[in-house]
């Protein structure tokens, strides 16, 4: 008589759960932030699994929607975003985030901010000069605005969203775990 086979091994159902919280409130992030429109500032989020924050906060069941604490009741990796106000004052993006940390109740970051890109090949006609590279690009025909939404859990998964101005449409928001690898890694740096 022959032993049956091992099942075959199933993917941690925690980390499944917790990636799939993650896109889901990045998406939510970044409709927030589209809903104010084009020409916005670097917005930061703090993420917060929404069960425990209820256990710690039970007044907060008085902010959320019916439909977010029955999501929370489900599902405990379910994430809040909070966004942060009164950021410190930072020359630029790198030195914001390299500025910020967060305490251990805090489960994750995102960020959002717009860019300006242009195909590849086209940076290489810029001027050295910072100031008439910055004009060249701004009047470049090929520059496309995009808007992009970073976030990362504190215990790995990290989700991006990007949206171009050229196709400003809820329908058209790119998306994948690091399709901004060095904003990842950035926003990463200020949960460690």
């Amino acid at each position: 008589m022959s032993t049956p086979p091992a099942p075959s091994p199933q993917p941690d159902d925690t980390q499944t759960r917790a990636r799939r919280a993650l896109a889901d409130a990045v998406r939510e992030i970044e409709h927030h932030v589209a809903a104010a429109g084009w020409d916005a500032p670097v917005r930061v989020f703090a993420l917060v699994r929404t069960r425990t924050a209820l256990t710690t906060e039970p007044g907060l069941a008085d902010q959320l929607a019916p439909e977010v604490l029955a999501a929370a009741r489900a599902d405990d990796q379910h994430l809040t975003s909070v966004e942060q106000e009164g950021l410190p004052a930072a020359e630029d993006l790198e030195h914001l985030l390299g500025g910020l940390t967060w305490p251990p109740t805090v489960d994750g970051a995102a960020v959002t901010v717009e860019r300006v890109v242009l195909p590849p090949g086209a940076e290489e006609d810029l001027p050295a000069d910072p100031d008439a590279a910055l004009a060249a690009l701004l009047a470049h025909p090929q520059r496309q605005d995009v808007r992009l939404a970073v976030a990362v859990l504190r215990d790995g998964p990290s989700w991006c969203a990007v949206r171009t101005r050229a196709h400003d449409d809820d329908d058209a928001v790119g998306q994948g775990p690091d399709l901004v690898p060095g904003l990842v890694e950035a926003v990463r740096a200020t949960l460690e």
